[in-house]
């Protein structure tokens, strides 16, 4: 409990901790810089915002008047949950020289990095500045790590291991000869970590089971449940399910099934079919099996009863995993970071990931040639999307179906060290030079939707002009 006592001692703390930020805010404060500190301090573990007080020593009460009437300050406490997705309690003091506010801000999640419109947030001084990439990378590290070298067998056999292990595969996967002896194929996995050998025998770790294993559930329910689900619905809804399938190998062994599997139930793409003259699935397999690996290796192991789903629709596939992304979506052409370093790098080695980045610049790259509106990346708070869009006409693209095909079309021109222009949008959406006007509008609207920006360097004549993503 925060009292009069409480904050008399933090008057005279020297300097301000991690835990503590002072701030005048006589008469009011800014609410944005408010969530942006309750960021900062979250991921910092935690502290106080105390308003009404000088920030430099030595310290006195002047009182505030922010959020002074009680629907105000319940309205900023709304705020908060609605925009950061946490709580924080706040107290109000009436000390002699006045008003005192304290917003008790806590820790974020462990393994979590909080951030406000895409920004993680720490305090440097006096300032607020992004987190450094390095401490991002130990943030989402933290269990993580833990969580992949906990034991998924304890005390097995040789024999066990090769029973639950689906080791040909793994050699297969390595393109190496399978070993001649047992022995060799148990040194094997240990120099990777994947088993480790006790005075009782052998044990089999998580990251060896979620990659490995012939069948999840014969470790534990929890490794069961991170088993991809595959569920197949009848038209744009979940009213009626036509199938339903759990894929219960390890990641690596099973991907190739799983990709193989969701491919063939996707419907005909009929548009381009007409074009190349043979049959065409709707969802390019170069997508479907970049944007499956990256929900399973960008997954949140730590979150419980959770697994990634593949949820197809007459009109849509939908894929999505528990966790929120360490990058914005906006950035996922262009960035790469993920919170599982062993998973990543041992997908990387089998094949199945790409070694130089997330591989969404091949999911953008398949839709526009197969002539599919924009993927969509969505983050809730718990799960991260992405959506696969049927065929669609020009005509029939909503206003934001366009602005974000322009801006994920700018992006990947980007990426490949060339830039957008009414032209290359235009050929994006096969559309005759007639149609210049339209595309122009297009451009526009994602200009003012701040996704886009005009090169300044090159001409400035509107025929003539390239185009770069906001972030350039």
């Amino acid at each position: 409990m925060i009292t009069l006592e409480t904050l008399e001692k933090w008057l005279l703390v020297p300097t301000e901790t991690e835990r503590l930020e002072f701030k005048e805010a006589k008469l009011q404060f800014d609410s944005t810089k408010l969530l942006e500190y309750c960021v900062a301090l979250a991921n910092e573990g935690g502290g106080y915002i105390v308003l009404g007080v000088t920030d430099k020593p030595p310290r006195q009460v002047v009182g505030s008047q922010a959020w002074a009437r009680a629907e105000h300050l319940n309205s900023i406490k709304a705020k908060i949950v609605n925009e950061l997705r946490f709580r924080v309690e706040v107290t109000e003091l009436q000390h002699p020289n006045g008003r005192v506010l304290v917003f008790e801000v806590p820790s974020r999640p462990v393994g979590h990095a909080l951030d406000y419109k895409g920004a993680y947030l720490m305090r440097v001084g006096e300032e607020l500045r992004p987190m450094t990439p390095d401490l991002l990378k130990r943030i989402f590290a933290e269990d993580q790590q833990d969580w992949f070298s906990q034991p998924a067998r304890s005390d097995a056999s040789p024999d066990d291991v090769i029973a639950l292990l689906d080791t040909q595969s793994y050699f297969e996967l390595l393109g190496i000869p399978y070993p001649t002896n047992r022995d060799a194929v148990l040194e094997r996995l240990q120099s990777q970590d994947l088993i480790k050998q006790t005075a009782q025998g052998w044990t089999i770790t998580n990251l060896a089971a979620i990659l490995l294993a012939k069948k999840l559930d014969a470790f534990s329910p929890t490794l069961a449940r991170k088993a991809p689900r595959v569920v197949i619905y009848e038209g744009i809804n979940k009213l009626q399910t036509r199938d339903d399938k759990t894929d219960n190998r390890g990641y690596a062994v099973g991907f190739e099934g799983l990709v193989d599997f969701v491919h063939s139930a996707a419907p005909q793409n009929r548009f381009v079919e007409e074009v190349v003259r043979e049959e065409v699935k709707m969802f390019p397999k170069q997508a479907l099996r970049e944007l499956i690996a990256n929900a399973l290796v960008h997954q949140d192991f730590l979150a419980t009863g959770a697994s990634v789903m593949i949820e197809m629709y007459g009109d849509r596939i939908e894929i999505s995993n528990p966790g929120i992304p360490p990058i914005q979506v906006e950035r996922f052409i262009d960035e790469n970071r993920s919170r599982n370093e062993q998973l990543a790098y041992l997908m990387r080695l089998f094949g199945i990931c790409e070694e130089k980045g997330s591989g969404i610049d091949k999911v953008v790259s398949a839709a526009e040639d197969f002539q599919l509106p924009a993927p969509d990346f969505r983050v809730g708070e718990t799960r991260t999307t992405a959506v696969l869009f049927a065929y669609q006409d020009f005509a029939d693209m909503s206003k934001s179906d366009r602005i974000r095909a322009c801006y994920q079309h700018c992006c990947l021109l980007y990426v490949s060290n060339q830039q957008m222009s009414n032209q290359t949008l235009r050929e994006r959406f096969r559309l005759s030079e007639s149609r210049t006007a339209t595309v122009s509008l297009i451009i526009g609207a994602t200009k003012e939707a701040g996704l886009i920006k005009a090169d300044e360097s090159e001409s400035t004549s509107t025929r003539y002009a390239r185009y770069l993503p906001f972030w350039a």
